[in-house]
């Protein structure tokens, strides 16, 4: 459960797509703009919102709302969604619209800049461990980052550190994911593979003037 966690957006559970209970009483959600997040979490069945700043300026339009918007619900705050309720919310709820993606730059060594700053590689402790307490999970320990133990570093010794930092993170990631999050590990990865092949390739060939 994440009740009473403090938490004021739902951005990063939106990729928890194995959630079939969502536990979020007594947090600082602060608008019902939130759900969008929650829309592509088709195994989500029961939700339970109480006592958040968006539930408090009119309960009936706010049951309404995320009826309409995550349809899917069998249960909400504790009580069970009648069908009378889904027809009801086509009428009474606020739809909710998610807004488009940012469009993907082009830069000259043919990377997005979507690409370099959306990396699925760049987690640190503090956003690993972050990932897992919304995901219900148990915090990891900081012996369990070894390298950020390390003393005195010199040189290039930080940049490889950050890069270690993010190993650890993806690896340590990894172990919980099922088999269809791994595939879409594997995915990414081979494609971030074939990007920076084919601009290393480009670095290499001859500038002709």
């Amino acid at each position: 459960t994440l009740s009473a966690n403090q938490i004021s957006s739902l951005e990063h559970i939106s990729s928890c797509q194995q959630l079939s209970e969502l536990y979020l009483r007594r947090n600082k959600i602060p608008s019902l703009s939130e759900l969008k997040h929650l829309q592509q979490l088709s195994r989500l069945k029961v939700l339970w919102l109480a006592e958040n700043p968006c539930c408090d300026a009119d309960p009936h339009r706010y049951r309404m709302t995320v009826i309409r918007n995550l349809p899917g619900l069998h249960k909400l705050d504790n009580q069970v969604v009648t069908e009378e309720e889904l027809t009801q919310a086509l009428k009474e709820g606020e739809e909710l619209v998610s807004p488009p993606g940012p469009a993907p730059t082009s830069s000259t060594n043919g990377l997005t800049e979507a690409d370099s700053e959306a990396d699925p590689l760049n987690y640190s402790m503090e956003e690993t461990n972050k990932i897992r307490a919304q995901l219900g999970m148990k915090l990891l320990p900081r012996d369990k980052f070894p390298s950020l133990a390390s003393p005195r570093e010199t040189g290039d010794a930080p940049k490889r550190k950050v890069r270690t930092h993010t190993l650890e993170a993806v690896l340590l990631l990894m172990k919980d994911l099922d088999v269809e999050e791994l595939k879409i590990v594997q995915s990414v990865t081979e494609s971030k593979l074939r990007s920076r092949s084919r601009r290393r390739e480009r670095e290499k060939s001859p500038i002709c003037s």
